[in-house]
C-alpha cells in the first residue's frame, strides 16, 4: 500500500503511519464490538455481577492502571528527545518496564480471580471479563514486543526520525488509551 502523494511529490503521510492508522481503526472496531457485547449482556442480566461471583479488585487494578498510564509518559518523554538516542532509549525502556509490570500484575490478578472461582466458564460475567481483559493484555504483549524492538533500534541509533518512531508511538498510545474506558466498563459494573 502506497501512502498518498503530494502534488509536488513526496508522501503526504508516511506509509508506516498510514498503515498503523488503518490498523488501529480496525482494532478500535474490535474493542467496540467487545464493549457492545458486554453492554448487551449486562443489560439483559438480572444481576451483574452475578451472585456468587467474586468482585473484581478495583483498587489494585486502579494502581496497575496508573503504571500503564505512566508508561505512556515515559514513552512520550523519550519520543520528545528522539534525536538523543540515550534519552529515547531511556523513555522506551521505562515504557517497556512499566508495561511489563502492568501485564505481570494482571496475570497475578487473573490467578487470584481463578482461585476465587471466576473463570471463563463460571458465568457470562467471567467470560466477558477474560475476553475483554485478555484481548487487551494480548495487545499490550504485542505492543511490548514492538517497543522492545524499537528500543533495540534506538540503542543502535537506527530510530531517529519521526516517521520511524510514529507507528510504535501510535500503537503504544492506543493500548494505553483504550485501557481506562475498558477498566471503567469492566471493573466498575
Amino acid at each position: 500500500m502506497n501512502a498518498p502523494v503530494r502534488a509536488g511529490g513526496g508522501q503526504l503521510v508516511p506509509s508506516g503511519v498510514l498503515g498503523m492508522a488503518i490498523f488501529l481503526a480496525t482494532e478500535l472496531m474490535f474493542f467496540t464490538a467487545l464493549v457492545s457485547a458486554l453492554l448487551v449482556l449486562r443489560a439483559g442480566a438480572v444481576d451483574w455481577p452475578p451472585e456468587g461471583q467474586p468482585r473484581l479488585p478495583i483498587a489494585a487494578t486502579g494502581v496497575n492502571t496508573a503504571f500503564l498510564l505512566l508508561s505512556a509518559i515515559a514513552f512520550e518523554r523519550g519520543a520528545r528527545q528522539q534525536h538523543d538516542h540515550r534519552a529515547l532509549s531511556r523513555g522506551l525502556a521505562g515504557a517497556f518496564a512499566l508495561g511489563s509490570l502492568f501485564v505481570l500484575l494482571q496475570g497475578v490478578e487473573w490467578v487470584r480471580l481463578i482461585g476465587f472461582g471466576l473463570t471463563a466458564h463460571s458465568s457470562l460475567y467471567g467470560a466477558m471479563f477474560y475476553v475483554i481483559v485478555g484481548a487487551h493484555a494480548t495487545h499490550v504483549l504485542v505492543a511490548l514486543a514492538a517497543v522492545g524492538f524499537a528500543l533495540r533500534c534506538a540503542r543502535r541509533g537506527h530510530l531517529a526520525g519521526w516517521a520511524e518512531l510514529a507507528p510504535y508511538r501510535m500503537y503504544w498510545f492506543f493500548v494505553v488509551g483504550i485501557w481506562p474506558p475498558l477498566y471503567g466498563l469492566v471493573y466498575w459494573a
